[in-house]
């Protein structure tokens, strides 16, 4: 069902439930009329909230306050040295790659040349690739990386300009600072233009990419806020096939990784895309992961996406108040168990397609206890943990987290939550 006609659906019900809520006009920190490269996180809003709070750039004096229009123009401004906070507005598209994947390539690289030698009929499958051609695209994919990414510092707002703002191609790396705000963009996932070939990966190899729209690694206190992650213009469905495997040139959308602590995700959109929203990296990184990857993720719009809506490891996760769309087509599971994970899944709303069993949302990816707490599926009370452990009793996950949470500002019934998101999350969609 498309977007539209669920909306219509959908929205006499969601008009008729009391919600807890403020008015529609004070969501996410935002006041009608004010400035939203000003806003700051409201106190108590998920986990961004707890400690000293969220504020980005909020402060910054005007010589900080940065509007730009070119990719090259948005690098410049978050390299001015000093922490003292910034704001960085973004004025319509930002291309990190518009020159094409040619500009990266280093000097003797050639796909066709990529390609035979490391044929599984010639090379086989029980070593990784290695050898010239290897060694050029690796090269060229560095390339590609010092062109795409760029960090995030610490007291920043980046936040989109109106209704048509985004990036196309770039990697925002928030890593290792403190107090980051991202608003009102529309990231469109980046296209890895020299993927690896590893033929040991699984019993038929696959071909894997680099570069997260988003990446959050060993930061705190970060709010992402009203932007969308789509794969836009190129979505997998779009991608060719090589030695019978799809030639991937997307990685996730967002990750929260390797340490990184206290982070609110609201009323995003994630569209269109396979491995989405990762929480902790590693099953063997307890050592910086344990205790921390506390994220709050509530009121997204997860729609047509395969997997990871997110694969939690080690983080105590409070998931609540998203919707969940799954049509006919690929998907593996939404909400993902892993190491030592605690996540606490509560009044979500699943919009499943006939042919897709309830029993898939969770998916145990280890041992760990989960709460799920009403959640309603197709409009209805669904126990997620009792019917997923009814239709896969070789997955059967535990219940109870270990926890409950407390900082949320507002939660609606999950009867509410479709014409809610649909309508209100997503970039351009600021009040």
């Amino acid at each position: 069902m498309n977007r539209r006609k669920r909306l219509g659906v959908v929205a006499a019900t969601a008009l008729a439930l009391t919600v807890t809520a403020p008015a529609a006009g004070a969501q996410a920190g935002h006041r009608p009329g004010a400035d939203p490269a000003r806003a700051v996180l409201p106190a108590g809003d998920g986990w961004a909230s707890e400690g000293t709070g969220t504020t980005g750039g909020a402060a910054a004096d005007a010589s900080r306050v940065f509007t730009v229009t070119t990719w090259e123009e948005f690098r410049t401004a978050l390299a001015v040295p000093g922490t003292e906070p910034r704001i960085v507005k973004v004025a319509g598209t930002l291309d990190a790659t518009a020159a094409g994947c040619a500009a990266f390539e280093a000097p003797g690289y050639d796909f066709a040349r990529y390609l035979a030698d490391y044929d599984p009929a010639v090379w086989g499958y029980e070593n990784e690739v290695s050898g010239p051609q290897e060694v050029l695209r690796a090269a060229s994919a560095t390339a590609q990386g010092q062109a795409v990414k760029v960090k995030v510092p610490a007291n920043t707002t980046v936040v989109g300009i109106g209704r048509n703002a985004g990036i196309a191609g770039g990697s925002l790396q928030v890593q290792g600072v403190d107090n980051v705000i991202v608003r009102n963009l529309t990231l469109e996932s980046p296209l890895d233009c020299f993927p690896q070939w590893d033929p040991t990966d699984g019993a038929t190899g696959a071909w894997n990419s680099e570069y997260d729209s988003l990446v959050v690694y060993g930061s705190t206190h970060v709010w992402i806020d009203h932007n969308t992650f789509t794969d836009g213009a190129h979505p997998d469905a779009s991608l060719p096939s090589y030695y019978g495997e799809v030639y991937q040139r997307h990685d996730g959308e967002l990750d929260v990784v390797r340490g990184a602590d206290l982070v609110t995700a609201s009323w995003n959109v994630f569209t269109d895309h396979d491995k989405t929203l990762m929480i902790g990296n590693s099953d063997s990184a307890g050592s910086t992961d344990r205790g921390r990857l506390r994220v709050t993720l509530h009121h997204n719009l997860f729609e047509n996406v395969v997997e990871r809506a997110p694969r939690v490891r080690f983080g105590r996760v409070d998931a609540y108040n998203n919707h969940f769309v799954v049509p006919s087509g690929p998907y593996v599971y939404s909400l993902g168990i892993g190491q030592e994970s605690q996540l606490f899944a509560e009044k979500n709303a699943f919009t499943l397609a006939a042919d897709v069993p309830a029993g898939k949302i969770l998916k145990k990816w280890k041992d760990a206890p989960v709460t799920v707490a009403g959640n309603y599926v197709n409009g209805a009370p669904v126990d997620l943990l009792a019917v997923h452990n009814e239709q896969y009793p070789d997955e059967v996950l535990r219940a109870d987290a270990g926890w409950t949470p407390v900082l949320r500002t507002r939660v609606d019934h999950p009867r509410a939550v479709p014409a809610l998101v649909d309508h209100r999350a997503g970039a351009g969609r600021l009040r």
